[in-house]
């Protein structure tokens, strides 16, 4: 699409985009804005990489010919984001059709960043409405989020954590994640540490009676 607008000579149009959404999830009343962080991150890195550049210029239509004109692969190498970006807040209440963030600047540059931040905030406000209805429901108990076994992807266990955090949640069980965020750490017990303590009534300090593999919902010796 980018190159689209480059070889119509559109690419430095100003354009606007908003992030909305058109109902809240879980049949609710209300969305927490979420993954502010994460989208200053990823716009404060983004560039073209030589070897993104290189993989782009690889590319060839049906016709054996380059999908891509190289005088478009050296402006995405030269590219700087020109863009003017306003945000709500994270932990905001956000509701239906109201933006989340708005991106300003040349159409080409906005069309790039468009899926990535679409992804990103998503998905966080998703888990943090999610993490909030449930610490509503607990009604002032604290909830612990544990939920890194579940989630998609290393990442995505880091963001979902975070974003539970905001959500309302009182620690989480990811390490990694207390230590990057500050958030404070607590836990369960793995099914495999209950189960060898279960067969064997005194544990080992120095290491479990036989080695033990795990599966998705059982031991197996």
């Amino acid at each position: 699409m980018a190159c689209g607008y480059w070889k119509a000579g559109a690419s430095d149009h100003e354009a606007a985009f908003h992030v909305t959404f058109r109902e809240n999830p879980f049949g609710g009343e209300f969305t927490l804005a979420c993954g502010l962080a994460t989208a200053i991150d990823f716009l404060s890195a983004f560039r073209f990489h030589e070897t993104e550049i290189a993989y782009l210029a690889s590319q060839r239509g049906n016709d054996g010919k380059p999908i891509f004109d190289s005088r478009f692969l050296d402006c995405l190498r030269d590219l700087q984001l020109t863009c003017d970006i306003d945000a709500i807040p994270e932990g905001t209440l956000v509701f239906p059709n109201e933006p989340l963030i708005r991106v300003c600047g040349p159409i080409a540059q906005c069309q790039l960043l468009e899926t990535a931040l679409l992804n990103i905030l998503n998905f966080e406000s998703l888990i943090a409405t999610k993490a909030a209805r449930v610490c509503l429901a607990a009604n002032n108990d604290p909830v612990i989020e544990f939920g890194l076994r579940r989630a998609q992807g290393v990442d995505g266990g880091l963001t979902a954590s975070r974003a539970a955090y905001i959500g309302g949640c009182a620690g989480t069980s990811n390490l990694q994640a207390g230590e990057r965020f500050g958030i404070p750490v607590s836990g369960t017990q793995a099914h495999s540490w209950r189960g060898e303590c279960l067969m064997k009534p005194v544990l080992q300090t120095q290491k479990l009676s036989a080695p033990v593999t795990w599966t998705n919902t059982s031991l197996r010796r």
